[in-house]
């Protein structure tokens, strides 16, 4: 719950270990009136809109529990950010929002990964005046890794997989439009098509061999599914007793090991891809490379496989926005980034307090957990006209699917190029998609996933 400025905020109790089984996700709101938003098992019902909204006009900065959930343990508490100017704040102000000093998710991860987790691009800071200056975390090379990734990815580069984006959504289209035409009209565009879209294409970019490239999506599942049991099964047990963070060392070594393997096959064997070019630079440095191949790995992976099947879902329950982006009316461009404002691949990140502040008038101490909610500010009616309702031609569209200031998305180009391509490629191969049963969702607070969405495909 909110608390008033300068009073101290209120600490959630930490259950017992001897607490009861846990039941269905909470109904209702929290002490104070404020919705909680942090349950995963929420979100495989549905983004819980209606609850962001009680947050953003009555809560904008709301103190949020981190009680035990599906054998995960308890957490100290966050700040749960949800209108639209308060997230573009807390991303551009790296500054006093740190990635670097407990990372960017909301659970903490243990002490003792913090520096390993630290040499990610994605949990460092640009700023070195929130550096750690004891246990790791050398912020000051975000800056140079960010510039060395983006010149692997050159234009020539660009146009080829763009090609080859092209061909493959069109086979995976034209697959799954036979499949329904062979059935009852039906088919799980996820399985039939926006899955292997996504994790093809990154391997593609990459330069992961074909019969690799199912490993890709296996470490997908483990690090950003780790909360669904369908996606990632039970946790693995530390001999604490505590479930490992599969962001920890020893749950992706595994990885690490392909990578350096990769690595060293492209320096004997060069190709047109972007690991090779991380390989084969002096300047990134084996764990370098190893943390690079995980974030593009992993994040380059999911945004894709999220995005798309969103979007495909909110053409399919909105026929009459579909009917103007068939017949022109709604430009493509405009087309996809509204599509992601309505169905934003991240649904939230964390920052962490580098000193005492204030936000939306709330005072927040150094340490506290803040974690912004994309999907909230995407609703916020302070920065978009009418926005529970699609509109293909909504302009302007600030919305923040792929984040804002210095940790903005590397990859943004190619996601945006990777579901231009597979829009275009859906007009072409239907006439007409809808909805054949309510999808089945991923259950966390992270990632705006879906596992299966059943559509009807007309040709």
């Amino acid at each position: 719950m909110t608390t008033a400025p300068g009073h101290p905020r209120p600490r959630e109790p930490r259950p017992s270990a001897d607490a009861p089984p846990e039941g269905p996700a909470p109904a209702g709101p929290g002490p104070g009136g404020a919705p909680d938003v942090f349950d995963p098992r929420l979100y495989a019902r549905a983004v819980p809109y209606d609850r962001y909204r009680v947050l953003r006009d009555h809560h904008p900065v709301a103190w949020q529990g981190e009680p035990p959930v599906l054998g995960w343990p308890a957490g100290p508490g966050f700040w749960a950010v949800t209108r639209h100017a308060d997230v573009t704040a807390v991303l551009k102000d790296a500054a006093v929002y740190s990635s670097c000093l407990g990372a960017t998710q909301i659970r903490d991860p243990d002490p003792d990964d913090l520096p390993f987790i630290r040499r990610m691009m994605l949990n460092q800071d640009p700023s070195p005046s929130s550096r750690p200056r004891s246990n790791g975390g050398d912020t000051t090379d975000h800056g140079r890794l960010r510039r060395l990734v983006s010149r692997a990815f050159t234009p020539r580069r660009v146009a080829r997989f763009e090609a080859l984006a092209r061909r493959r959504a069109r086979t995976l289209l034209a697959g799954a439009v036979a499949e329904a035409r062979a059935g009852d009209g039906g088919c799980d565009v996820v399985a039939a098509v926006t899955d292997d879209y996504a994790v093809l294409n990154l391997a593609d970019l990459l330069g992961v061999p074909p019969s690799d490239r199912g490993l890709l999506l296996d470490w997908t599942h483990r690090v950003i599914g780790y909360q669904d049991p369908d996606e990632a099964g039970e946790p693995v047990v530390g001999a604490d007793g505590r479930p490992v963070n599969p962001r920890s060392p020893a749950m992706l070594r595994d990885m690490f090991a392909y990578a350096g393997e990769l690595a060293a096959h492209k320096r004997r064997h060069p190709g047109d891809d972007v690991l090779t070019t991380l390989a084969t630079t002096p300047e990134v440095t084996a764990p370098e490379l190893e943390m690079c191949f995980f974030l593009l790995t992993v994040a380059g992976n999911d945004t894709v496989r999220a995005a798309a099947p969103g979007g495909l879902l909110a053409l399919a329950e909105h026929p009459g926005e579909q009917r103007r982006l068939r017949s022109g009316e709604a430009p493509l461009a405009g087309a996809v980034e509204e599509l992601l404002r309505w169905h934003p691949p991240v649904l939230s990140f964390r920052r962490t307090a580098a000193r005492d502040t204030e936000l939306a008038g709330q005072r927040i101490r150094r340490g506290d957990k803040v974690v912004v909610f994309h999907a909230a500010a995407h609703r916020d009616e302070r920065a978009f006209a009418d926005p529970d309702r699609l509109d293909l031609t909504r302009s302007p569209n600030p919305h923040v699917a792929f984040g804002d200031g210095p940790h903005v998305c590397l990859g943004a180009h190619f996601a945006r190029l990777q579901l231009t391509v597979l829009y275009e490629e859906l007009l072409t191969a239907t006439t007409a998609v809808g909805l054949a049963e309510p999808p089945a969702r991923l259950v966390s607070h992270f990632i705006n996933g879906l596992k299966s969405l059943r559509l009807t495909l007309t040709a």
